[in-house]
């Protein structure tokens, strides 16, 4: 058996952990003696005991690893562990990297340069539009951008890499096989492609919510520093931020809304200290990150063919684009507000689509672009 095997079979073990599993490490000298161990000599390791020595044996004795392995192989995916030259070296420098990754996909160098995306699942179209440009504006300079694959804020960090055609990684908390939220598994794919999808848990772990605190560490250790969108005051995203703090990395926030839910976590990282950014210049010269890619500018940024303020439209077209924000609005509330007919309103805001200048959102509500 190869240390790597090693390494899996005690990443299976219910309680062990990395931290422990280090200290087993340092103890033995190496993971071929610690396989060799009797209970008695396990249990002599700082933070093992009895109950913990004894599911080390059963598991060594017990778990499948040639199916583990089968499965690694049929889908495309690959182990890196702590002892491998390839294993990243922001997440090496954390209190307790994990012992095992499970990637699919390829870990680069050039991702030691790298941020993590994160916010609320229920973000609102400003936040997720931030995120998206934000992530977007990342990548087009060379900046990996890390998040954790759940729905709103993290979804479209990765998206707005993509979209810039730079690269992005995904930590799960889950196994490979398991891809949570399951609507994702598509942009998964996209991702394993682009950049990898990560995992400290076996392959068909599912999406337990004791896993998720975990992948938070992970998100923050291969970072350099940790931009929160959207948070409310009790979200993983905090969780994150807390990592990143513990493992002395950066904390980046946006402002929101002071009557927003999902703002008050964001806001309240700002009261104790967390640096506030209002554009991706803030990040990049806080953390002195120097550009190795072509600047690209956000697609959103020339779409418009008309003149800042809608000039060039017709009074009532004017008159619906003057109403209309960052924010979605409803189509009846436009109707309302310009006591114009549904139809009439429905005709001006697909002349307002063709020009680029607005677009529509889902359940029938509109914005700028």
């Amino acid at each position: 058996m190869k240390d790597k095997e090693r390494f899996i079979v005690l990443n299976m073990v219910e309680g062990l952990g990395s931290i422990r599993t280090q200290k087993l490490l340092a103890h033995f000298g190496s993971l071929a003696n610690v396989f060799k161990a009797g209970k008695d000599e396990l249990k002599e390791v700082e933070d093992i005991g009895s109950k913990i020595a004894l599911k080390i044996l059963e598991s060594i004795k017990g778990i499948d690893l040639g199916r583990e392995l089968k499965l690694i192989e049929m889908h495309g995916a690959k182990v890196i562990t702590f002892l491998d030259k390839d294993y990243p070296e922001n997440l090496k420098n954390i209190y307790d990297p994990p012992v095992v990754l499970y990637v699919k996909g390829d870990i680069l160098r050039q991702d030691g340069k790298a941020i993590a995306i994160v916010g609320s699942r229920r973000g609102s179209f400003y936040g997720l539009e931030t995120a998206e440009r934000f992530s977007f504006e990342l990548a087009s300079r060379g900046v990996t951008v890390v998040s954790g694959l759940a729905k709103g804020i993290d979804s479209m960090a990765h998206k707005g890499a993509l979209k810039a055609g730079g690269r992005t990684l995904a930590v799960l908390g889950s196994g490979l096989l398991n891809i949570y939220p399951e609507e994702h598994a598509v942009l998964a794919d996209k991702i394993s492609k682009m950049g990898a999808v990560i995992s400290e848990f076996p392959m068909q772990t599912i999406p337990d919510r004791a896993n998720f605190p975990k992948r938070n560490r992970i998100i923050s250790g291969l970072s350099s520093g940790v931009v929160v969108v959207e948070a409310a005051e009790r979200s993983g995203a905090l969780i994150t931020a807390d990592c990143a703090l513990q493992e002395g990395r950066e904390v980046f926030a946006v402002p929101g809304k002071v009557d927003s839910i999902t703002s008050r976590g964001t806001n309240r990282l700002i009261k104790q200290g967390a640096k506030l950014v209002e554009n991706v210049e803030d990040i990049i010269e806080e953390l002195n990150l120097s550009y190795t890619g072509k600047c690209v500018p956000h697609p959103l940024d020339n779409l418009c063919d008309c003149p800042e303020g809608g000039s060039g439209l017709d009074k009532e077209e004017s008159l619906v684009y003057n109403l209309l924000s960052s924010d979605p609005k409803h189509i009846d509330e436009l109707s309302e507000e310009t006591n114009l007919g549904v139809g009439k309103i429905s005709r001006i805001l697909i002349n307002l689509e063709i020009r680029k200048i607005a677009r529509q959102l889902p359940g029938k509500n509109f914005a700028r672009y």
